[in-house]
């Protein structure tokens, strides 16, 4: 099999036994239909196992696997007249970012996602999935778009994160996220997000302040890249494996911690169809649940699913003492909780 990981290595070899025996099988006409089934059962046993207890580095190699669908593979099987739309109106069009308006079993709404490449080629004019402050623009312009025309918003995270060349910041690349994330929060129509892949850092979040925030079982949601973490915690982003660990950046995690509203199932090995399949069910799910709340209550939706995201505990005090300890320490931290 092409691009396996390196956990898949025993896999590969048994998927080579099988067809190496099936071959000679054909070849010279002897029916190994017996050992066949039996390795093939081996298979299917050793897929199981090996998924049901992938840890959180090798999930991170599944989500920057570069044969993973991409935005563009579920536009065209989820939804029908797509309508790419380009540019910013500012600078220029970044295609990290892909968006437009299609339609959802009928249903106009705004489609937006972050772009990889798959060749060398492509990952070079899409800049990796990592997209520029005009590429966070484009997106914003879109959702503005679909706002004042009442359109639901459906974005697909997938990206290392926002681009962190010179040009990007000369541009105002922390303004772009940060107005991403101020505005998304006033939208006044569903909003979901999906994580298909790699949703790493500010790049991520800002195509991630929805009514419901939805991962796919392999993909992988951070504040800051694993790589980027292993930098700044330990000097080395070759540890980015043991801060993947630590970082809890798992679907499974992330659903356990309320940062995500559920996770979409990923059979192995299952085709683009089956897969898109799987995640329209579940856009859909949440997008009737949606669209019964009305324009207020959509943002206040939103805006209590992110100020729910954290904890904090206070040791050896009872909950009533807490604001008196804040004060204590300094009155004026009260104005800024």
């Amino acid at each position: 099999m092409k691009n396996d990981l390196p956990f898949e290595k025993a896999l590969s070899e048994l998927h080579n036994k099988i067809e190496e025996l099936r071959h000679f099988s054909r070849e010279k006409n002897i029916n190994f239909f017996e050992e066949i089934a039996y390795l093939e059962e081996r298979y299917r046993k050793l897929k199981d196992e090996i998924y049901n207890n992938l840890t959180a580095s090798q999930k991170m190699q599944i989500a920057r696997h570069v044969q993973r669908f991409t935005t563009l593979d579920y536009i065209q099987c989820m939804f029908t007249q797509f309508f790419e739309m380009h540019g910013d109106r500012l600078f220029g069009d970044d295609l990290a970012i892909v968006g437009g308006i299609a339609k959802l079993n009928g249903t106009p709404v705004t489609v937006i996602g972050h772009q990889k490449g798959r060749t060398t080629k492509e990952n070079l004019s899409r800049n990796f999935g990592m997209p520029h402050p005009e590429g966070f623009r484009k997106a914003l312009r879109l959702m503005q778009q679909a706002n004042k025309f009442n359109r639901p918003i459906i974005t697909f995270i997938d990206t290392p994160g926002a681009f962190p060349g010179e040009a990007a910041e000369e541009r105002g690349q922390s303004e772009a996220i940060a107005r991403n994330l101020y505005e998304m929060s006033k939208l006044e129509v569903p909003v979901i997000c999906i994580v298909i892949g790699e949703g790493g850092s500010g790049g991520a979040l800002a195509l991630g302040v929805g009514n419901r925030v939805l991962m796919m079982e392999h993909a992988i949601y951070s504040v800051a890249s694993p790589n980027a973490a292993a930098a700044i915690l330990w000097k080395d982003a070759a540890k980015a494996d043991k801060a993947a660990e630590a970082m809890k950046i798992t679907a499974q995690d992330l659903l356990e911690l309320g940062i995500i509203d559920s996770i979409i199932p990923e059979p192995a090995n299952c085709g683009i169809e089956v897969q898109a399949a799987l995640i329209k069910n579940e856009v859909l799910r949440h997008l009737r649940a949606l669209q019964g709340m009305d324009k207020r209550q959509l943002r206040e939706n939103r805006y209590e699913k992110f100020r729910q995201m954290g904890k904090y505990t206070f040791e050896n005090h009872e909950p009533n003492e807490n604001v008196d300890m804040l004060e204590e320490i300094n009155p004026k931290i009260l104005v800024n909780v």
